[in-house]
């Protein structure tokens, strides 16, 4: 039955070739820019696969070539919002080293990737004797967040609870720093392994950490309400910072005391709001100008995310489909799609694929204007492609419009 659809399939696609070829462009920015009515706000450019240098050497080249002809000064990608800071201080101004800032500045890992330590090292040498305002920025846009659990809010709270303390009346404070470390106590109590797959385990739901969650919605309700005073006082970046010190710790005590939830949305909670963490992030990256995201493609796509965790089905609006919802034609998503990963044993797509049709093409790398494509196809729908190996995600062919367009790699070479 497959073979028969696949001889059939074929041979429409051999009638419409020349409309399919139509749609593809080499891969540089100008190709990338003309996929949009006007230049967005957000363009992010999503990964199927994480850990394969040569999607991130692609990043950095799209990168370039954006800041080199587009105008684009910050690139924020999928790693802890708070050790990001680390990154955009050596960056913007030296401070540290690259050897320092890639074991200090990266969560998931990233810190060991080639491509990674390159991007840092060439957003230092380009922001060298530049003025403030046409630097480059780095920014982390997840939340301090590992698939094995949370981190404390301590740093983020206490954090906050300095830069208010310093420059506003003591009497506007609802609380100590004394009382924010009281009633935080040990570290281990918040980072507990065991919390994730057991909420009994979780700090979540205790006493301290419900009081702890007013806190920070005071502190975070002071930062707004002395804004002109606190921007005059220090500069714009001090206060967006505070803001990210407030936006984490009010994220992670949700995400804590979902933790603790028994109910059986435990986990769809829990997914949500690490995704509601990142778009929370985005929008103030947005705030301060056109950036290019790198994330994975769950984690930028409109449409609704899914995923299988401990043999549970979970669904739940990712970080690009809240902004995308908040921004309009603001936020652009372009996934990147493979043909092979050989060392993973994906090996060549079935024809009847959207990966498929576009491995048949001659082009090693293309983007691909996505909903032309789908315009072309018609009627004709590919099939979803199935990976032999749980690291990769194929495209939802169902979803090809929903993109703004593809990023297409033939083969993807061990690193």
């Amino acid at each position: 039955m497959r073979e028969s659809f696949n001889r059939g399939f074929n041979d429409t696609v051999e009638g419409m070739a020349t409309d399919i070829k139509d749609t593809v462009h080499s891969v540089e920015a100008a190709a990338v820019m003309r996929l949009f009515p006007a230049r967005p706000q957000l363009l992010a450019l999503g990964e199927p696969t994480h850990g394969e240098e040569t999607l991130l050497e692609l990043r950095n080249e799209l990168f370039r070539q954006l800041v080199e002809q587009e105008g684009y000064r910050t690139i924020a990608i999928e790693s802890d919002c708070m050790m990001g800071l680390v990154v955009d201080d050596y960056v913007t101004s030296g401070t540290g080293t690259l050897d320092e800032v890639m074991e200090r500045g990266f969560s998931h890992g990233w810190g060991a990737s080639a491509a990674n330590r390159e991007l840092v090292r060439w957003m230092r040498a380009y922001n060298d004797g530049r003025p403030g305002s046409e630097r480059l920025r780095f920014a982390g846009f997840d939340g301090p967040l590992e698939i094995t659990g949370a981190a404390s809010p301590r740093q983020a709270l206490t954090s906050l609870h300095g830069y208010l303390a310093s420059r506003v009346d003591a009497d506007l404070l609802p609380c100590t720093g004394e009382t924010l470390d009281r009633l935080l106590g040990a570290e281990d109590r918040w980072t507990n392994p065991a919390a994730m797959m057991e909420p009994a385990q979780s700090v979540g739901r205790s006493a301290e950490a419900g009081q702890l969650r007013l806190l920070a919605d005071d502190l975070v309700a002071l930062l707004d309400v002395q804004m002109p005073h606190l921007i005059t006082a220090t500069s714009r970046d001090d206060w967006d910072r505070a803001c990210l010190y407030g936006r984490t710790a009010t994220g992670l005590l949700r995400y804590h005391y979902w933790m603790a939830d028994t109910s059986p949305a435990r986990m769809t909670r829990l997914v949500g709001v690490r995704d509601q963490m990142m778009a929370h992030n985005l929008l103030a990256v947005a705030a301060r100008g056109p950036a290019l995201v790198h994330a994975h493609n769950s984690h930028l796509q409109r449409e609704k995310s899914t995923m299988r965790m401990g043999g549970m089905p979970l669904e739940w609006w990712s970080a690009g489909a809240l902004v995308s919802a908040r921004l309009g034609e603001g936020y652009a998503f372009v996934a990147t799609a493979l043909g092979t990963i050989r060392h993973r044993e994906v090996d060549a797509p079935p024809p009847d694929t959207v990966e498929g049709l576009l491995y048949a093409l001659p082009e090693d790398r293309c983007v691909v204007d996505a909903p032309r494509l789908s315009t072309v196809l018609g009627d004709m729908r590919p099939a979803p492609r199935v990976s032999p190996w749980f690291g990769y995600a194929p495209l939802d062919p169902a979803h090809l419009a929903d993109s703004d367009g593809i990023v297409f790699v033939k083969d993807v070479p061990e690193s």
